[in-house]
């Protein structure tokens, strides 16, 4: 499997920065985390005119990895890649995803989370009955000549960076 455009998408807390980062350790792909680009040091955020030129920056590219979901962007991130990833695991896998990070400085974030944010965990409780159909639909109408990879646990996703030649 060559990958030279990758998208990885799911719920929050499923693991999908830990792979990217895998995933680009393994490919040497430049990975571009959306957190990193949407989110401020103070806690605000870029405008949506920001996002959107960043992302016409991004996707003409000719080699790219690009963490996360942000769906008002999923399409256009889906028509130009050759690759997508998504996790789609359980709640509570995600659920204590984000409670282990918080109290520890990531890099797609500029802060360190201290508690769970209620409006995130209601976000990601919401996440399969609001965002997956989307994201499935999407997928399905834009998967011919395109590999998809669907993980249902964060070991699915060891296992194929361990097997894959990519």
């Amino acid at each position: 499997m060559k990958i030279k455009k990758a998208i990885v998408i799911g719920c929050p807390g499923s693991g999908k920065t830990t792979f990217a980062e895998k995933l680009r350790d393994k490919t040497g792909l430049p990975l571009y985390y959306l957190d990193a680009i949407w989110h401020k040091p103070d806690r605000t955020h870029i405008s949506r005119e920001e996002f959107d030129a960043r992302m016409a920056e991004i996707l003409p590219l000719d080699e790219w990895i690009i963490d996360g979901n942000y769906s008002r962007t999923i399409e256009r991130r889906i028509t130009e890649c050759d690759t997508v990833f998504l996790f789609d695991l359980p709640t509570e896998v995600c659920l204590a995803g984000a409670i282990s990070r918080i109290g520890k400085g990531r890099y797609e974030m500029p802060w360190i989370e201290t508690e769970l944010d209620p409006q995130f965990k209601k976000e990601i409780e919401e996440f399969p009955a609001k965002n997956l159909p989307a994201i499935y639909e999407l997928i399905e109408k834009y998967k011919d000549g395109r590999t998809v990879v669907i993980f249902r646990s964060r070991k699915q996703a060891d296992e194929f960076l361990k097997g894959e030649k990519i």
